[in-house]
């Protein structure tokens, strides 16, 4: 107990350093997926991808037969996806983070199965997969 109490200022040091690393893990909203489960989801469930980059990083290279709607236009453009509602949105960016508030805001607007690709475009070339361009 005494050391706790002679080295209280390390103890909190440590305990809000450790807390701002855990943060980015625990802020992340809406289910994950690696590329080989999306990759699963597509084949078998028929799976809408929405590409939340903007339309020069689309440009680039896409996953195959993904929709682009850049993240600063999705509310407005949230409507294109109405008929999808019910099924599985895989949500993609580069690396994840647009993804994550791209999957939020679907799921708030009443989209049921929305899955955010982890690590996004980078982790799909990683994992050797395709990616389409215009």
């Amino acid at each position: 107990m005494k050391f706790f109490i002679d080295n209280i200022f390390l103890l909190a040091i440590v305990l809000v350093s450790g807390g701002a690393l855990l943060w980015p893990l625990l802020t992340q909203r809406g289910k994950r997926a690696t590329p080989q489960d999306v990759t699963l989801l597509i084949n078998r469930s028929k799976a809408t991808i929405v590409d939340v980059r903007d339309a020069k990083e689309f440009a680039e290279g896409h996953l195959p037969d993904a929709r682009n709607i850049p993240l600063a236009d999705l509310d407005q453009r949230v409507g294109e996806l109405e008929k999808f509602k019910s099924k599985a949105v895989v949500v993609v960016c580069k690396t994840g983070a647009r993804a994550s508030a791209a999957a939020a805001k679907l799921a708030k607007a009443g989209f049921t199965d929305v899955v955010n690709l982890d690590g996004g475009i980078v982790a799909w070339q990683k994992a050797g997969l395709p990616l389409a361009k215009n």
